[in-house]
């Protein structure tokens, strides 16, 4: 029997719910008066190309122990977050509140902005730019986005982008093996 999907919901903290909450130290104000515009699209895997486990949430809480996995040594001392990270499994954590800024975007531009970190929201999807990332994840996403289309009614289709295109030259991420056209077919 496949188990339903979660109904999200997003309080009045900026928190979804049902999420595993997993506060992260890396975030900070937004500056005043901003519009939540931009929701960018990520992949991480630690250590790189591995799944599962609790590594991505202890990087982005500062408490992994980076001497665990030779692959993991450069994060030492990387102080990251992102909004929402989605497994391969489509369970879903939050490190971030919406209403914060979370680390994730690094130097970055979009339509004539820099700093996106300031006007968007990060979800981290578990995987690598060559691997296919779950239906899972599709289905989860496109539920999450289609929630913060409603939150934020200046995110629209077209400010739905990966990290590449916010960071070109220096990130590559969802990378080739996102659906974009599958992704956007489920958010419609």
């Amino acid at each position: 029997m496949k188990p339903e999907s979660p109904i999200f919901s997003i309080d009045e903290h900026g928190w979804l719910q049902p999420a595993v909450h997993h506060p992260s130290p890396n975030f900070n104000q937004r500056p005043s008066d901003t519009t939540i515009d931009l929701l960018v699209i990520h992949n991480i895997s630690l250590p790189p190309g591995e799944f599962g486990g609790d590594y991505i949430a202890r990087f982005f809480c500062n408490t992994l122990d980076c001497s665990q996995h030779p692959a993991l040594l450069d994060l030492q001392d990387v102080k990251v977050s992102a909004h929402l990270l989605i497994d391969r499994n489509g369970i879903t954590s939050q490190f971030v509140s919406f209403n914060e800024r979370a680390w994730h975007a690094g130097v970055s531009a979009f339509d004539g902005r820099e700093n996106c970190n300031d006007f968007s929201i990060g979800i981290e999807l578990e995987g690598t730019d060559d691997q296919p990332y779950t239906a899972q994840q599709y289905s989860c996403l496109a539920m999450i986005s289609r929630l913060l289309i409603q939150q934020y009614p200046a995110i629209l289709p077209s400010r739905i982008v990966g990290h590449s295109a916010i960071a070109p030259g220096r990130k590559t991420d969802p990378g080739p093996a996102f659906d974009w056209q599958y992704f956007f077919a489920l958010l419609a």
